[in-house]
């Protein structure tokens, strides 16, 4: 039977920062249903088709909804805007609260209780990655050591001085390379588990749900970490003028 929503609210997590789009509904210490896709195409052909998708498989309704979760990146721009404002637009549909989880947060916290410590690598373009270092407390969480950072894959040497467990979906790109550079020191997680994964921020989110901590649907904002293209530009026109 689905969990009622007067004793055990779901959380709708949402995650797009990358090119694997996923989607989870998520009980307190369990995740009850995940959908992801790795493709090509826009996320927001499938968004709102995989959310009704998902309820309908777990024969859920949104009474039952107790928070939308989302990752707020860093990640693909057009990724980031896109989850944002679908979990706005429902937030504010349906009065649910919103809780925003970063996305690398949410890429560490798929190794509770790690001994090591964690460094997730993203693809950032422009042979780029954005990354953060993590150690996990006393409850399995993880918490930063570092903020999150764009910096060129080769700059990881300076951050990485321990044995230290990599993952995300920059290792396809740069995997090989940081193992060249970084010897042991670097544990590369496997491939097909590098992908960020809407269950984590799930997860991560109900921590947030039981503190009351929600963001504003109004005035939320992705974490870019680094000036879009536009941005950049439009700062070359007025330095010119």
């Amino acid at each position: 039977m689905p969990p009622s929503s007067a004793s055990a609210p779901v959380i709708l997590a949402l995650e797009t920062a990358t090119t694997c789009g996923s989607l989870a509904l998520v009980a307190e210490n369990r995740c009850l249903a995940e959908f992801s896709l790795n493709a090509s195409s826009s996320h927001s052909r499938r968004l709102l088709a995989g959310i009704d998708w998902l309820l309908a498989q777990c024969e859920l309704s949104w009474p039952q909804i107790g928070a939308i979760a989302v990752g707020l990146g860093p990640g693909s721009f057009t990724g980031l805007r896109i989850a944002l404002s679908t979990a706005k637009g429902l937030c504010m549909a349906t009065g649910k609260p919103l809780i925003g989880v970063g996305t690398l947060d949410g890429l560490a916290g798929q190794f509770p209780f790690s001994s090591l410590p964690i460094c997730p690598v993203v693809d950032a373009r422009k042979n780029e990655i954005y990354t953060a270092l993590y150690r996990c407390n006393e409850q399995g969480m993880p918490e930063k050591t570092t903020g999150p950072m764009v910096i060129k894959p080769q700059r990881l040497q300076e951050f990485i001085t321990t044995p230290t467990l990599l993952v995300g979906d920059g290792l396809p790109l740069y995997g090989r390379m940081l193992k060249e550079l970084l010897g042991e020191l670097a544990l590369l997680a496997p491939t097909e588990i590098c992908f960020a994964r809407a269950a984590s921020i799930g997860s991560a989110a109900w921590h947030l749900f039981r503190q009351g901590t929600f963001l504003d649907p109004a005035t939320a904002v992705p974490i870019y970490v680094r000036a879009s293209d536009a941005e950049l530009q439009f700062g070359e026109k007025k330095v010119q003028k």
